[in-house]
């Protein structure tokens, strides 16, 4: 069935529209000069995130209990927003779950915003930011300026991390029961939101860490699932962080091998690997002077002494935007050389735009709750760049943070017949392809596409939205015709400051 729809930019359109609806559940139906989606009223809102065109939409709020188990406790306020279809709506919508895990949805859907144009032809995008983030009862972890942090600045030791989070708990705590905040509270979450809206069936879209969210609630809530796809694939089998190390020294040899596999790039600017192993071990061994360099947002000067944790920042977050990728061979040159301004610029840029969407007493009470305690130092990932640095952090951290109750089934692989698509880029670091094959390789109308020269999050490159919305109106991945995805390719490394070669 369509319902029909009302432009929310056009409230005396709804109006017009509420005279003939047939029922006050149906989408767009206003009331009170506000537009009606199943029991709940939203009003306009604008959508906006740094990087992105902001995006119109319509928005609301949703008071849910803290502990679901005890409903006449504490509770807390989701936030909500729902982009309407542009034509006639079908009645399952798309929900789509942001990353992390720590993002907010509303903030992060302006990004993958031109993803989703196709599939709005005819059905609406639903937006909840996970319990913890965004506007839904943030768990913001603030360091010495009162800016979002993850460890303190001044003390990054995993003792350091340690008492980093000790005061970011004690202070969260006074409001917060940090035990709920995790994935299984996140999914019911959101199918209290799919019942107050009134849709029986939804189509699941998690990128990243909501990957995770879409299989678990796939999982728990078969019946109300009419489609997921998977973007960055995280399988239920997967501890967070564990494999991390690994993953990047693998996607590095691939970027370094395209370096020298590249004249212009090899020739001008030597072999990476060798000045990445220089540059990492004189950044541990310490005592280089100061270095004055502009910030790349504000343009601002700064003077800072560069840190291994510089270097490990880069390469941490450097898939997550293809260009960043791309500068790595240039980055390392100069670095090698005793120039070390482009990384901590670079650096500087991508901690600080990640970083800040990420709200870390969020990220904790997941992480702490559902991987912790199957982390493990692992004695081959010593030799890697970042070593077992982030199992150790992340172990410090979880030492002395609440912990819910993880589900006995949690890691158990996604089954059943839902129609699944995933999609992954053939470089991720973070998520590489062999994640995406273990997660369809227990469903049987399930297909994975990987995406040549890609990094992380891959839903917006090339002809994948054209993709994703065909397999959300047929519900048949096998069906789709993917050969256009063979025109991506990745953007080739800089040779030098003028950039790549023509």
């Amino acid at each position: 069935m369509r319902t029909p729809l009302a432009s929310p930019l056009i409230l005396s359109t709804a109006l017009a529209l509420a005279a003939c609806a047939p029922t006050t559940g149906d989408p767009a139906v206003a009331r009170d000069g506000r537009l009606q989606y199943g029991s709940l009223a939203f009003t306009p809102c604008s959508l906006a995130t740094t990087g992105a065109d902001a995006v119109e939409a319509q928005c609301t709020t949703l008071d849910v209990p803290e502990n679901h188990d005890a409903p006449e406790g504490r509770t807390i306020t989701l936030a909500i927003a729902w982009l309407p279809a542009r034509g006639l709506a079908e009645d399952d919508p798309i929900f789509m779950i942001a990353g992390g895990p720590g993002q907010s949805a509303l903030e992060s859907y302006p990004q993958v915003d031109r993803a989703f144009a196709d599939a709005r032809r005819n059905r609406h995008v639903v937006l909840v930011d996970a319990r913890g983030t965004g506007g839904s009862h943030p768990l913001k972890c603030k360091g010495a300026d009162g800016d979002n942090a993850f460890v303190d600045a001044n003390d990054a030791t995993p003792q350091g991390a340690a008492a980093f989070a000790v005061r970011c708990r004690d202070a969260l705590s006074k409001t917060t029961d940090l035990r709920f905040y995790g994935t299984a509270d996140h999914v019911r979450d959101l199918d209290l939101v799919r019942r107050r809206l009134g849709a029986e069936r939804i189509n699941l879209v998690g990128i990243s860490y909501g990957t995770r969210v879409a299989q678990q609630y796939a999982a728990r809530h078969p019946g109300h699932v009419r489609t997921v796809v998977l973007d960055s694939v995280v399988p239920n089998t997967l501890a967070l962080g564990q494999d991390h190390a690994r993953n990047l020294e693998a996607a590095l040899e691939t970027q370094f091998a395209r370096c020298r596999d590249v004249p212009a790039c090899g020739d001008s600017l030597g072999d990476p690997r060798r000045q990445l192993d220089a540059v990492r071990d004189a950044l541990r061994a310490g005592g280089i002077a100061p270095v004055r360099f502009r910030d790349p947002v504000g343009g601002a000067w700064r003077t800072e002494v560069p840190q291994y944790g510089d270097l490990a920042a880069l390469l941490r977050m450097y898939s997550y935007q293809p260009l960043a990728a791309a500068t790595l061979p240039l980055l390392l040159h100069e670095a090698s050389e005793g120039r070390y301004e482009a990384l901590l610029a670079q650096s500087r840029m991508l901690t600080d735009s990640i970083g800040d969407s990420i709200m870390h007493g969020m990220q904790l009470s997941v992480m702490c709750t559902e991987d912790a305690a199957d982390m493990r130092i692992d004695d081959g990932d010593a030799a890697t760049v970042l070593g077992n640095e982030l199992v150790v952090f992340s172990q410090a951290q979880c030492a002395v943070w609440p912990k819910g109750a993880r589900d006995p089934a949690f890691r158990t692989p996604l089954a059943g017949g839902v129609p699944l698509l995933a999609i992954s880029g053939e470089f991720d670091p973070v998520t590489p392809p062999r994640y995406g094959d273990e997660v369809v390789a227990t469903l049987p109308n399930a297909r994975h596409l990987v995406l040549p020269g890609q990094g992380h999050n891959v839903i917006g490159a090339g002809c994948m939205p054209k993709l994703f919305a065909q397999f959300v109106e047929r519900a048949d991945a096998s069906a789709l015709d993917a050969a256009c995805l063979a025109r991506l390719s990745p953007l080739p490394p800089f040779a030098g400051n003028h950039g790549w070669e023509p």
